[in-house]
């Protein structure tokens, strides 16, 4: 621990500095509208008032003192504010303002000692390393950058304040990874463990095979033409109520890409189906259909084929892998579906036309992370990509590239490189269970961490209504 007598020295130091440097430095100036203070500013004081000299500006104080730092009254308020903006949003119900200032209060400290730690050893993000992560964010958001900061400053949230606080998290992971993630061990014990344990619970667990037939309903159709999709979609239930066969229909009715094949999706566990269509066939019996479900993408008729515990599906012999890759283009507001499906149809010309490589035109057309690898997906086990992309690589020949398929990622070129059969991996089922095991000691491991970190801070709480949180 270090000495709580140097620290109040070092503080009052900094104190004095910060009076002496009004000149350069960022002390805010008294107004009686006073302008929110910068991030670089936010541990800055209002200089004390003249005598007979009023001043209406909300005064800064330091609320706790950590370390050779200094959390400001004005900083807790601000992340108060921003905490339960966004519990409010997200329809959290908020605990008392004590208890909630509490808990913050508390996680800056222990956020405040972890960035000294980090700054000690060195570990930082630079701004282009900043914006590529950003730009990540926004992907998976399905947005551009600018259509997020628009989003974030409409919620109240500046986009400066956004960066650094991804900017913070970008730290603390790296920093976690020194000195949590690099520590963990795993035995074989371990593993052969948890391989039993999920073997005992798969008895209780339990796949669908499933078929469908898809009603799609045009990106940004009217209520006329959604309407008339529906009742498209009410003629095939019809008419499978009177004892229609529901491969033929799906080959003649469905807009999906497994059309053709009579609709089979194939097994799928409750959680990779969307909860109302797991709900729906909850209440079925194989060779039973649902009624018509509507989702953003059209109206669904779903039949349960089978079903079988999961512990059935790990006993089967083996299992078809498939080496596949892809070109994807995105739909975005600057790129419609009708644009997307056009650039991969010339896309695909230029392929069948041998005037291209499909690992060239990967690299130079492809929105997705595999790119750099010429659109390399690697080697593919069932359900490992959405069921459209799988339904229309399954029906492709070695060396073949399909037309455009569509998915919730975009549209794709898809190419199958290679097939193999063999048995299901035990390397694979024992990689699964380490990676378990590792989350669950990495959760564990860097909450005893952090503990130590605020454990071995120095804080002193210097607001009289905080002190009560020691």
């Amino acid at each position: 621990m270090r000495n709580a007598r140097m620290h109040q020295l070092k503080i009052a130091a900094l104190l004095c500095a910060l009076a002496a440097g009004a000149s350069g430095e960022a002390l805010a100036q008294a107004t009686d509208k006073p302008a929110a203070a910068p991030a670089a500013q936010s541990k800055g004081f209002t200089p004390p008032v003249p005598v007979g000299q009023t001043n209406n500006a909300p005064i800064d104080s330091i609320a706790v003192v950590v370390n050779d730092d200094v959390i400001t009254r004005n900083e807790l308020t601000e992340r108060v504010r921003t905490v339960v903006q966004r519990m409010k949003a997200q329809n959290v119900q908020l605990p008392s303002e004590a208890d909630l200032q509490r808990q913050i209060l508390e996680r800056m400290i222990v956020e405040r000692a972890q960035g000294q730690l980090a700054k000690e050893m060195g570990v930082r993000v630079d701004d282009t390393q900043l914006d590529r992560t950003i730009s990540r964010i926004a992907e998976q958001q399905k947005m551009t950058v600018q259509q997020m900061r628009n989003q974030l400053e409409k919620e109240g949230t500046t986009f400066a304040a956004f960066r650094e606080e991804i900017r913070e998290e970008i730290v603390m992971t790296r920093l976690r990874e020194h000195e949590v993630d690099a520590k963990i061990n795993i035995s074989e014990a371990e593993v052969d463990a948890h391989i039993a344990a999920e073997k005992a619970a798969a008895a209780e667990q339990f796949e669908l095979n499933i078929s469908q037939i898809l009603v799609r309903i045009p990106e940004n159709a009217s209520p006329e033409v959604i309407a008339q999709r529906k009742a498209r979609a009410d003629e095939v239930m019809r008419q499978l109520r009177v004892g229609a066969d529901f491969a033929k229909m799906a080959a003649t009715y469905s807009d999906a890409s497994d059309a053709l094949k009579g609709g089979e999706v194939g097994w799928r566990t409750p959680d990779r189906l969307p909860p109302v269509f797991a709900e729906a066939l909850s209440k079925l019996k194989p060779g039973q259909t649902t009624a018509v479900m509507k989702s953003v993408s059209g109206f669904h008729i779903i039949k349960l084929v089978d079903k079988r515990s999961v512990a059935e599906a790990q006993a089967a012999a083996s299992v078809q892998q498939t080496h596949a890759r892809h070109i994807l283009i995105k739909v975005t507001p600057a790129v419609s579906a009708a644009d997307a499906k056009r650039k991969l149809t010339e896309l695909k010309e230029r392929l069948d036309n041998k005037a291209a490589k499909f690992e060239e035109l990967a690299r130079l057309f492809s929105n997705d992370g595999s790119a750099g690898k010429g659109g390399d997906l690697g080697w593919l086990y069932p359900g490992d990509t959405v069921p459209e992309f799988e339904a229309a690589m399954n029906g492709l020949k070695l060396g073949e590239v399909s037309q455009p398929v569509e998915t919730s990622f975009g549209f794709h070129l898809i190419e199958v490189m290679e097939r193999k059969t063999e048995d299901v991996s035990k390397e694979k089922a024992r990689n699964a269970a380490r990676n378990a095991i590792r989350e669950r000691k990495l959760e564990e491991a860097t909450e005893d961490w952090q503990r130590q970190v605020r454990d071995r801070a120095y804080v002193e709480y210097r607001a009289e209504d905080l002190k009560e949180t020691k």
